[in-house]
């Protein structure tokens, strides 16, 4: 690997960490599309690449702020990562038997689907998560 390169994905890992730690995203929304078009990467490549950085303790810092801050539900934590396990093991073997461009293509579904959810439908989102809070916080104070 040449110095270019190195400096490449050093500069990956800084803007998905400073994204992720800023707004909680990193691994789809930034690392796969820069592996993709800045790294010359195939689409199944940066997607295993960033699923490797994610099983290292990369954010351990960041988790540290929000757990400091009280900002961090511990059940909610282990929860979904069991989920991300199965989840993560499934998704890999159904992507990687399919041809690249159809993965490529579910990726951009993917985005498209959760940048107009964000955009569009937020306040029904906000009032979701107004009447979810509820009973997470009182389970929080059982625990």
């Amino acid at each position: 690997m040449n110095f270019e390169i190195v400096l490449a994905l050093l500069a990956v890992g800084l803007v998905a960490g400073m994204l992720g730690g800023l707004v909680g995203i990193g691994g789809g929304i930034v690392i796969v599309p820069a592996l993709v078009y800045f790294m010359g990467y195939s689409q199944k490549m940066a997607q295993g690449t960033s699923l490797g950085i994610l099983l290292l303790p990369v954010g351990i810092l960041a988790v540290w702020q929000y757990h400091k801050a009280g900002e961090l539900n511990m059940q909610a934590v282990w929860l979904v990562a069991a989920g991300f396990v199965v989840g993560g093991f499934l998704g890999s073997r159904i992507a990687l038997s399919l041809p690249q461009d159809t993965v490529k293509k579910i990726f951009a579904a993917v985005l498209i689907l959760t940048a107009f959810k964000m955009l569009f439908l937020d306040k029904k989102i906000k009032e979701t998560a107004a009447r979810n809070t509820a009973p997470v916080e009182a389970i929080e104070k059982k625990v």
